[in-house]
């Protein structure tokens, strides 16, 4: 049985971290085919995970950034490093999360997503 509270709780926060329109636009591309898969990242990992007390969103954004870059997803390395105008997680803070990367998960995998977020980052500046 669905968890209402969870998939609004899920929707909101993931709202307001990777921005209203980026949550518009995956609502309005969902078909039946992955539904299922829509309601399970908006109620597991928005209004579950990103949604507890522990950590605050800055450095939640900071742990998926780094997480997202050791495991080479790219796609998902650039639209955390955007969300970041919305946690409040700065440069500073993402490239001493990538220097991590480079250790735990190799120079390789921090090397692609330095040039990610060098590159985001960059877009930003222009705006």
């Amino acid at each position: 049985m669905p968890d209402d509270s969870r998939q609004k709780q899920g929707r909101a926060t993931r709202a307001a971290v990777l921005g209203e329109d980026h949550v518009a636009r995956a609502e309005a591309a969902t078909t039946d085919f992955d539904a299922d898969f829509q309601r399970f990242i908006t109620e597991g990992a928005w209004g579950g995970v990103w949604s507890r007390p522990g950590l605050n969103r800055r450095e939640r954004s900071l742990i998926t950034i780094a997480l997202l870059a050791a495991l080479g997803h790219d796609e998902e390395v650039a639209m955390h490093v955007r969300a970041c105008a919305n946690t409040g997680a700065t440069p500073e803070e993402i490239k001493e999360a990538l220097l991590h990367v480079a250790v735990y998960a190799g120079v390789p995998a921090a090397n692609r997503a330095f040039k990610i977020a060098k590159s985001v980052l960059s877009e930003g500046a222009a705006e």
